[in-house]
């Protein structure tokens, strides 16, 4: 007998709703609990304490499922990791630059950091997710896919948080890429628009814009969380995330809380 599928719980990344955050924290996780989200990925605290804002996240009853913060390397790496053991995350997504997938030997000195923040979260009890965004599909290095050199060279102590959205626009439907990643990826970040231009891309509520949401979403049983991210829009940041949350949750794909 075939098992059925336990979808993966569905989460907010904060940068969608960025401009509220600074004077509106509780109201806006509020707002996205009653929409039934599960949890939220923070990106930055917006001058609120790590335990002002964990405290709000517990009161709306979202789990912080991860953080972007910036890998805990160098001479901030110790201010990243307190900052973030306060907030209670166990996993830290970031990102390299564009220009360090120019070269093999510009990725090799961009993984320096990623990999001793792997090694100095671990001693927090945390870890780093890479979080990809288009040049690690749209380039290649004597016929291999960046994205490819990365993982061979990323720690193994590092997991994965793949942006499908950014995968396609690079070249590279998401769900082939997932299928392969195995249990390396815990995280997807969710967003859908016509995945033209990294630049000036506007974004659409999730499934009614150019991403095979169904193959992408259903390619990786590891994935825990469908975490979405919306950061431009030309409808109201709300009616696009319920839109979002009732295509993702009524078509059996992640489970929310209602």
């Amino acid at each position: 007998m075939t098992m059925q599928r336990e979808p993966a719980q569905v989460a907010v990344m904060m940068y969608t709703v960025d401009a509220l955050l600074d004077d509106h924290l509780e109201p806006t996780l509020e707002r996205i609990a009653e929409l039934g989200f599960a949890g939220i990925e923070t990106y930055g605290l917006h001058g609120h304490s790590p335990s002002d804002y964990r405290r709000a996240a517990d009161a709306a009853g979202l789990a912080i499922v991860s953080s972007h913060a910036p890998f805990p390397a160098g001479a901030d790496a110790t201010r990243i990791l307190d900052e973030y053991a306060e907030l209670g995350v166990d996993t830290l997504a970031w990102s390299l630059e564009r220009e360090e997938f120019d070269t093999p030997a510009d990725l090799t000195r961009g993984l320096v950091r990623v990999n001793e923040g792997a090694e100095n979260a671990e001693k927090y009890g945390m870890r780093v997710a890479y979080h990809n965004h288009f040049a690690e599909f749209a380039n290649s290095f004597d016929g291999r896919r960046a994205y490819d050199v990365l993982i061979d060279q990323l720690d193994p102590r590092a997991v994965l948080e793949l942006d499908m959205y950014w995968a396609q626009l690079g070249g590279i439907p998401p769900a082939g890429v997932l299928s392969a990643l195995g249990d390396r990826v815990p995280f997807v970040h969710v967003k859908d628009g016509p995945a033209s231009s990294y630049e000036e891309d506007v974004m659409v509520p999730v499934g009614t814009g150019t991403i095979d949401m169904r193959a992408a979403l259903t390619a990786n049983d590891a994935v825990r969380w469908h975490i979405v991210e919306l950061e431009r829009l030309h409808i109201d940041v709300f009616d696009a995330l319920a839109q979002s949350y009732d295509f993702l949750v009524g078509n059996g794909l992640s489970k929310g809380t209602k």
